[in-house]
């Protein structure tokens, strides 16, 4: 547990941050930029490899980072995961809920019900379980408070052809961010959402080969720099507890999302 004595907004000097979907993509982008500014950071994610290597590069480097395998989708997963972090800090400060997957490119008719539900499962009930336990920690920890950023998409504002297990789950993400919001408010619980357009990752590569358009054409799109995400997490996470970023939207510029449809 950490005898941090807190900072002149009564939070720890030394504040621990729980990445889930950290073993890859913006989930590593954000928990490297994060432990490199000073945060105990737990990585979390489905596969152990990719979260041991990145642990074992955080130490490297002489910083705190504890690799925890957890699929966000399972309850008694996330129960263990959010007990690892008690016992091991005893607090969490910063819970950025990353994890999430996609369902095949297709027709809604030729979705299938288990693609749906595996969607539905990850990105939407995994959020609310990693919420939900952190909700039970930062309310109770002293000092109180906490902040929890959710990783949204432009597809919660606006769908890409054949992407409807996708978009409605960010869509509720939206919802659920504005409930945790209000609802954490008595608490000194912050809740805010980070809204990403094509960030350069393994997941979006497709998007440098060309993607389906609303006009049905194939276009290739651009890009920007994953580290810049990374850079607008850490922003919010640094917030004091008194402000808070509702909605964040960083996106490529020239991507085709003000115009779509």
């Amino acid at each position: 547990m950490s005898n941090d004595t807190g900072d002149s907004s009564g939070q720890p000097q030394t504040r621990v941050a729980l990445v889930t979907g950290a073993g890859s993509g913006i989930g590593r982008a954000c928990a490297k930029k994060l432990y490199r500014h000073g945060y105990r950071v737990v990585l979390a994610g489905r596969r152990a490899a990719p979260l041991d290597a990145l642990a074992d590069e955080a130490r490297g480097e002489g910083h705190d980072a504890l690799a925890v395998p957890c699929d966000v989708a399972d309850a008694a997963s996330v129960d263990a995961l959010f007990n690892t972090v008690r016992s091991r800090y005893g607090r969490l400060d910063v819970l950025f809920n990353n994890a999430g997957r996609n369902a095949p490119a297709v027709d809604i008719d030729e979705l299938s019900i288990d693609d749906w539900r595996s969607v539905v499962d990850t990105n939407l009930t995994g959020v609310f379980l990693c919420t939900r336990a952190a909700f039970a920690l930062m309310k109770t920890q002293s000092p109180r408070g906490g902040r929890i950023i959710n990783n949204g998409s432009i597809s919660a504002h606006a769908p890409r052809p054949f992407s409807i297990a996708y978009t409605a789950t960010k869509h509720a993400i939206t919802g659920l961010t504005k409930s945790v919001s209000l609802d954490g408010r008595r608490y000194d619980i912050a809740c805010g959402q980070i809204d990403i357009g094509n960030a350069a990752t393994e997941m979006a590569e497709r998007m440098a080969r060309g993607v389906p358009q609303a006009n049905g054409e194939i276009a290739v799109e651009p890009l920007m720099d994953v580290e810049h995400v990374a850079d607008a997490v850490l922003q919010m996470a640094q917030l004091p507890l008194a402000t808070n970023v509702q909605f964040m939207t960083i996106m490529a510029t020239k991507m085709p999302f003000v115009g779509r449809g």
